[in-house]
């Protein structure tokens, strides 16, 4: 496996070895595993090649006015395909899926119905190694294969070290069964197919593309133009607020600066991760609003520090309390503990759980009917996806992940086939409330070293297609948090749940 040094030396080249070789997927044994039930057959469309795009008419010009809140709700480390794969109309599972198993045979995909999930590693070199030349069939080898051996010999208790080798869940897929909230969400607003994580990274890059549309690793704390591209990226040693951390250029100093209002909304309780990324972690630091971790970077802009916006990182009570009380910022991001995070080992009922009171939340408020929810999961997390992922430059994208559009205005079960990545997020933001002033050093007022403007490739899609402002607006699909009959209702509620 390639390690992280050869990856920082040969960050550019990997992309070549993804581009040189045609997509297939997975190899042509037969399966390795009795207990595998093969994939149920989906709309296959290729996905290789993005769509084309067309420019959005007029009434997705005038109505986009109509959207005075956005929030973007971010899980944790869920490939497409594990929560969609067998979704109708979206690209799902290849029925003749079947990825190599070093200990012989292949595996199929086969529904999960555990509601804990032991994942894969997820590192930028995992992303290459689960690719493998746009083959997309090295995710049971990354898990079998990885690093993570020897820590495991030494910690054999923890449910990451206890991988399957002969039935390894990264090749499982959930149902509605286990994630019936997400399905409704899907039936109901919108689904998107081809939502790519930005970077090939872990969970520190794919935060940083979220509120800044870049990844990098900078030669000086102070200095925007003494970084380059990195999608290994992780926290600066040592780092506390108020420290410089990330000098480029970051969305929240084009709201400071345009007086529009934001907030950065994170759940205190435990990191997933260690400070590594690594899949295993036994002493797991703790986060909140006050200081940077891997899901709250923010705090170590020095863009945030300067124009004095470090007031709106706060606890996700303060998102409830300002949907309930109708005062929600034009813009929110809001971040799980890693209870509810879906990040492996954490449960997939209690991030439906969470997931569920965010939106709730959102729909309950007199903001309603002028919001649109933006839900995605930061990375793959080492489970399958079949589609090989887009090259856009050195750092991405990355692996497929769910996505979807929450709002009444969105269309009506829409399965978007369009290209996006969290680079879409910025661009509606910036459409939306800026504009359509973007993060790019030419015209920003605040110079960096960003290689290209993110927000802007052809094969990016376009988020306002995903609304339709000449329909009566939707009403609000207020669910259970824990539904009635759910397979997993003893888990998903918790006395100290949101």
């Amino acid at each position: 496996m390639l390690g992280r040094g050869w990856l920082l030396r040969h960050g550019s080249a990997r992309w070549w070895l993804l581009g040189a070789v045609p997509a297939v997927i997975a190899c042509g044994c037969s399966s390795g595993s009795g207990a595998a039930q093969p994939a149920a057959q989906a709309d296959t469309t290729s996905a290789s090649s993005p769509a084309p795009q067309s420019t959005p008419d007029h009434r997705h010009h005038r109505g986009i006015r109509t959207i005075r809140h956005v929030i973007v709700i971010m899980q944790e480390n869920r490939s497409f395909d594990s929560y969609f794969g067998t979704y109708p109309g979206a690209d799902g599972l290849p029925a003749h899926a079947c990825v190599p198993n070093p200990a012989g045979g292949c595996e199929r995909p086969y529904h999960d119905r555990n509601d804990r999930n032991v994942g894969g590693p997820h590192h930028a070199e995992d992303a290459i190694a689960d690719i493998h030349h746009g083959r997309m069939n090295g995710f049971v080898k990354a898990e079998m294969l990885s690093g993570h051996a020897g820590y495991c010999r030494d910690h054999p208790s923890l449910l990451t070290c206890q991988a399957d080798p002969n039935h390894p869940d990264v090749m499982g897929y959930h149902t509605a069964r286990e994630i019936p909230n997400y399905w409704a969400y899907a039936r109901n607003y919108v689904l998107q197919d081809r939502m790519f994580e930005p970077t090939t990274g872990w969970s520190v890059p794919a935060h940083l593309f979220l509120v800044s549309a870049w990844s990098a690793r900078c030669a000086s704390r102070t200095d925007p133009m003494s970084c380059h591209s990195d999608p290994t990226v992780g926290l600066p040693a040592g780092a506390e607020p108020g420290d410089p951390g990330y000098p480029w250029t970051d969305l929240t100093y084009l709201l400071a600066k345009n007086h529009v209002s934001w907030g950065y909304y994170i759940a205190s309780g435990k990191e997933p991760d260690c400070a590594d990324g690594d899949m295993a972690c036994p002493n797991a630091p703790d986060q909140d609003a006050t200081r940077p971790s891997m899901w709250n970077p923010l705090p170590l802009f020095n863009d945030v520090n300067e124009d004095g916006q470090q007031k709106n990182i706060q606890p996700t009570s303060r998102y409830f309390a300002a949907a309930r009380n109708g005062t929600l910022p034009a813009v929110s991001w809001v971040i799980p503990s890693e209870k509810w995070s879906e990040h492996p080992p954490a449960m997939v009922s209690r991030g439906q759980f969470w997931v569920t009171k965010v939106v709730n939340a959102a729909m309950r408020s007199r903001d309603w009917k002028h919001t649109a929810i933006f839900l995605a999961w930061d990375d793959w997390g080492g489970f399958y996806d079949h589609v090989r992922p887009p090259h856009v430059d050195t750092n991405g994208y990355g692996l497929r992940v769910p996505a979807m559009v929450i709002s009444p205005w969105a269309k009506r079960g829409y399965v978007d086939h369009q290209t996006l990545s969290f680079d879409a997020y910025a661009r509606f933001i910036e459409d939306v409330f800026l504009g359509r002033q973007r993060l790019d050093p030419a015209t920003d007022g605040r110079p960096d070293s960003r290689p290209n403007v993110r927000e802007t490739p052809p094969l990016l899609g376009d988020l306002r297609k995903d609304f339709d402002f000449s329909q009566k607006p939707q009403r609000p699909l207020l669910l259970e948090p824990c539904p009635a009959g759910y397979a997993f209702a003893a888990d998903c509620a918790d006395p100290g749940g949101p």
